[in-house]
């Protein structure tokens, strides 16, 4: 019988990470990234540690967005993560309890967002369930049938995840969640506001259901196998990507990202995080999450993905650049 997480071959085990046990709020919350390798190096007794810095590529400059537009040397990446909606039937694309109406434009205020439709609006709302103080940690990767099953349930449930991406032969936060969890199975999952740590998908999309939605499992994430064989065929357009470690330098702060998971232009970010294991907030926003309106009132344009780096200071859009931008800075 399948069972809902993947084995793998044993890891290295590193160092472990320790993890801060408290936290202020999250509005005003900053985080910092401990990993197992050395960060600030000392070559002799006489020579200061040399730490490592980040900044953006020499003249960057993030690209203006252009809504729903395709670089043309991207469309075969773009349309690879588009198979996903059909074979998950666009799970994850609605926030839970959505509804949508079609409205005069003149009904919604200038500074809300709202889609453009032939001089109307797409009025949409939601109903998500309690927020959490503190991001969920999940500890995943993208190639992954069940921790795509998880990530689903995320978007669903509108929620913000410390993603911790563990690559294969990444060689920190894999190793880390094998030390914390005690087994080499992902996804694993960790709820710093409950204090829950748990592995297998089915168990924790049923436990962010019933903390922090309606109680309800959504469809097509209740089939038992044919949800996991479905979540499987809808990777089959990337070939893997987003599974194996690129090196990179870690920073000292997780990269935030705005997406969500049925995104064909947000997965193929997602796939190079991972691969470079650089942890990131991902602040899910599928259609009716009222963080949309957020990015509309930080930029004054909605658009994903949209990412924040709080290492450099970079604010962008545009997948394609902004996976340009991820392997200047990070990768070695």
């Amino acid at each position: 019988m399948m069972a809902g997480a993947l084995n793998f071959t044993p890891s290295l085990i590193h160092r472990p990470i320790l993890r801060a046990k408290t936290n202020p709020p999250i509005s005003r919350r900053s985080f910092s990234i401990r990993s197992s390798s050395t960060e600030t190096p000392v070559t002799s007794k006489d020579e200061p540690p040399k730490t490592t810095t980040f900044s953006a590529p020499p003249n960057f400059k993030p690209p203006e967005p252009k809504a729903f537009s395709v670089r043309p040397d991207k469309v075969f990446d773009i349309v690879g993560a588009s198979l996903a909606l059909f074979f998950r039937l666009g799970t994850g694309v609605w926030v839970s309890g959505y509804s949508a109406s079609i409205v005069s434009k003149d009904e919604i205020p200038s500074d809300q967002y709202a889609l453009g439709l032939a001089g109307y609006k797409v009025k949409e709302t939601s109903k998500p369930g309690p927020r959490p103080e503190l991001p969920i940690e999940i500890y995943e990767f993208e190639g992954c049938p069940f921790c795509r099953k998880v990530r689903e349930i995320v978007a669903v449930l509108d929620l913000d995840v410390l993603y911790y991406p563990c690559p294969q032969n990444g060689p920190n936060f894999r190793p880390k969640a094998i030390q914390m969890g005690g087994k080499r199975q992902f996804p694993y999952m960790v709820d710093p506001n409950t204090g829950v740590a748990m592995y297998e998908s089915d168990d924790i999309i049923k436990y962010l259901v019933e903390k922090y939605g309606d109680g309800k499992v959504p469809l097509m994430l209740s089939l038992g196998l044919l949800t996991t064989l479905t979540a499987g065929f809808a990777m089959i357009g990337r070939m893997g990507k987003g599974s194996i470690y690129t090196p990179s330098k870690l920073p000292p702060k997780p990269l935030e990202l705005w997406a969500y998971e049925p995104s064909p232009f947000c997965k193929v970010v997602r796939e190079v995080l991972v691969e470079l294991e650089l942890p990131h907030i991902l602040h899910s926003c599928a259609r009716g999450s009222p963080k949309r309106q957020l990015i509309y009132e930080k930029t004054g344009h909605f658009q994903v993905p949209y990412l924040e780096d709080p290492n450099t200071g970079i604010q962008m859009f545009e997948s394609a650049e902004i996976v340009e931008y991820i392997k200047a800075t990070y990768a070695l």
